[in-house]
């Protein structure tokens, strides 16, 4: 701990070191610091010490994690202020004099009209744990005007520090009626006043025939997206409101009343302004210094200081990811091995996990729950045909595009997983949640522009999805003019039997290479999976030479792509790898990545009518696609995280392709027993 950052009432050193990465930059100072939380007492005692040093307060940023603090989820961005709070109307604040600095403004006006377009698209919020999906026992009468009014907890100090109190919401209500009378009135009730745990000022109106209660968890902006007025004292969600353009009347002093965004009623507004404190100031102004100078954030996978983007496009992952594993998953027949390493890529705050060995045994279990049915890849046909009887919804397990350092045949765990609610990507046949994004996803700046650096970095580290095997070709001289490498399969694998209709062997695929390239100089590398004696699909090397110039069996086969011309294959992954490193690509099946304009393409499908860029490939298939987890933590990682990791791994060992039986098992053991630990 620093010796000029003192903290004034955090009781456990956990809570301190927590905030450290969003004040490095008092860390790196020569003068004292007092630190607390808010008018907490940790910052009122701050407070008292700044006879000979200055005291800063801090409090959570408007954009906080995805669920809640009480449910140990840590702050992905942090309010610090040394002249005031923002909630405190009755002295000036940082953010106040933010706003009041018009100059210093100006540059960012653009960023903060596309965070508030991301923020209003994707329904974030301070809190992002709840559906964004509107409860549909809910109605409501689009041909009406519906008004909203918010009922705050008592204690609140966003009400005590905002000049309201109880009267002030019975004054609210009146003006919402009077003011409204043909609405329809909601009145939003914390779910904690209807438990008991909490106070509310407005459960007297909870019986009112004019007013109806919504006492659900309901997404912020989706439940403000149905209302065409709002009226609140201090809430937060008024400048949500205002950020959608809603009419908003305020009976408190919030921080955001008086810039001539909201409705004012409360008298010291007015105060405010004859004294200098207030002037007008357009939405992008406002939010400018209070979301993207007022907070300092976190970037969530480097836990080092980021910006509100980085934020936000963590929050809209993590959105993508609970809604797809939302409620209740029954896990069927995955090894004991699988259940260990998918434990983390399934866990999410709103959903329960359950593995079960057999069909048979979910099969007596299964009392018409509401469940998704998870299995791996399309291994066991018989169970998407029971789910399908039964009415559930069916998840697809398999390995991402970045994976491990070695194969996954001698159980190295991974390190991305995709889950597919449509089909499974390698499965032609069908659409799949990969598909979807490709097919009809708005691939935005920022997804082009990571999926650049992306691509950078995976062909300056050389990295594939499993990286084994060592050293390239070995090539005669002078090197033919025409080099095309054959990656073989494994002819028993489900890529094959779902995505490649028509050539369905290694040597029916070198035929047809050797048919269409009659003069070209060919190159076969084996799987490694069929190499190492894991999994079949063989193919006796003098079948292979009477069509093939050269057999490669132990090379990394990125080091052979980046020296030939072309790569053909039936639907084997090592077809994207060589799009990514600028690669002539011929797909004698239907892989991912084939009918996109990317690709010459033998088969076709009408599902895939659109032309893409390799950047937007790559999005979909790299950054919207798959999950990432960090191995040691278990916590969600980005795809440039894992790159990372993979990348060090890689530098401990290497790993090689070998038929040894003893090798194999050493392996599968030592993969067994880091499981353990």
């Amino acid at each position: 701990m620093a010796q000029h950052l003192h903290y004034t009432g955090f009781k456990l050193w956990w809570q301190r070191d927590r905030w450290l990465p969003f004040l490095h930059d008092l860390n790196n100072t020569n003068a004292n610091y007092y630190i607390g939380w808010g008018y907490k007492k940790s910052g009122l005692r701050a407070l008292k010490k700044t006879k000979h040093a200055s005291a800063f307060l801090l409090e959570d940023g408007f954009l906080r994690s995805v669920g809640l603090g009480i449910d140990g989820y840590p702050p992905l961005s942090l309010v610090v202020d040394n002249l005031g709070i923002y909630y405190d109307y009755s002295k000036p604040s940082r953010l106040e004099a933010l706003i009041m600095d018009v100059d210093s403004l100006q540059p960012l006006l653009t960023d903060a009209s596309r965070a508030i377009e991301l923020i209003v698209q994707h329904h974030l919020s301070k809190y992002n744990h709840i559906s964004t999906s509107w409860p549909v026992h809910l109605m409501v009468d689009d041909t009406r005007q519906n008004v909203l009014i918010i009922d705050q907890t008592a204690g609140d100090m966003a009400l005590k520090y905002g000049g309201v109190t109880a009267d002030t919401f019975v004054e609210m209500v009146n003006a919402a009626k009077a003011e409204n009378p043909d609405a329809i009135l909601w009145i939003k009730i914390h779910p904690d006043v209807l438990t008991g745990k909490k106070h509310g000022h407005l459960t007297e109106y909870l019986t009112d025939d004019n007013v109806r209660v919504l006492s659900e968890n309901i997404n912020p902006i989706t439940l403000l997206e149905k209302m065409d007025k709002v009226y609140t004292a201090t809430s937060q969600m008024g400048f949500e409101a205002c950020m959608m353009k809603k009419d908003v009347v305020v009976f408190g002093v919030p921080w955001y009343a008086g810039w001539g965004l909201t409705d004012d009623r409360h008298v010291d507004v007015a105060r405010l302004k004859a004294d200098g404190r207030r002037r007008a100031a357009s939405l992008e102004e406002v939010f400018v210094a209070s979301y993207l100078q007022y907070c300092r954030y976190l970037n969530p996978y480097t836990n080092e200081r980021g910006d509100i983007f980085d934020v936000i496009h963590y929050l809209i992952d993590m959105q993508r990811r609970t809604e797809l594993l939302s409620g209740e998953i029954w896990c069927i027949g995955l090894s004991w091995w699988k259940r260990k390493i998918m434990q983390p890529f399934l866990t999410t705050h709103n959903n329960k996990v359950r593995f079960f060995k057999s069909l048979a045994q979910v099969q007596k279990a299964y009392q018409r729950q509401s469940i998704k049915i998870m299995m791996w890849g399309q291994k066991y046909p018989e169970i998407p045909l029971w789910a399908k009887e039964k009415s559930l919804p069916i998840l697809r397990v398999e390995d991402g595009f970045i994976r491990s350092v070695g194969l996954g045949s001698n159980l190295i765990a991974p390190l991305s997983l995709v889950v597919d609610d449509l089909g499974i990507y390698f499965d032609a046949q069908m659409p799949s949640r990969l598909e979807n994004i490709l097919q009809t996803h708005e691939f935005n700046q920022h997804e082009i522009t990571q999926a650049d650096v992306l691509i950078k970095a995976l062909v300056e580290k050389n990295i594939g999805k499993y990286n084994v095997g060592n050293g390239g070709l070995d090539l005669p001289s002078p090197i033919p003019k025409q080099l095309i490498l054959i990656p073989g399969q494994v002819e028993d694998d489900a890529s094959i039997r779902y995505g490649s209709a028509h050539i369905k062997s290694n040597l029916d695929l070198i035929k047809a290479v050797r048919k269409e390239n009659p003069e070209a100089y060919l190159i076969y590398k084996p799987h490694p999976d069929v190499v190492s004696g894991n999994r079949i699909g063989k193919t006796k090397d003098e079948d292979a030479l009477q069509y093939v110039d050269q057999i490669i069996t132990k090379a990394n086969i990125l080091d052979c792509i980046e020296q030939v011309d072309e790569v053909h294959m039936m639907t084997s992954l090592s077809g994207f790898e060589a799009l990514l490193r600028g690669k002539k690509v011929t797909c004698y099946g239907l892989p991912f990545y084939a009918g996109w304009g990317l690709t010459i393409d033998k088969v076709k499908t009408e599902r895939r009518t659109r032309t893409l860029s390799l950047q937007a490939l790559v999005a979909g298939a790299m950054l919207l696609y798959p999950t990432y987890i960090d191995p040691k933590s278990k916590q969600v990682i980005d795809a440039m995280q894992a790159l990372k990791i993979l990348d060090d791994q890689r530098k401990v060992k290497q790993q090689s392709i070998s038929s040894n039986w003893f090798n194999r098992k050493g392996n599968q053991l030592k993969a067994l027993w880091l499981a353990l630990k």
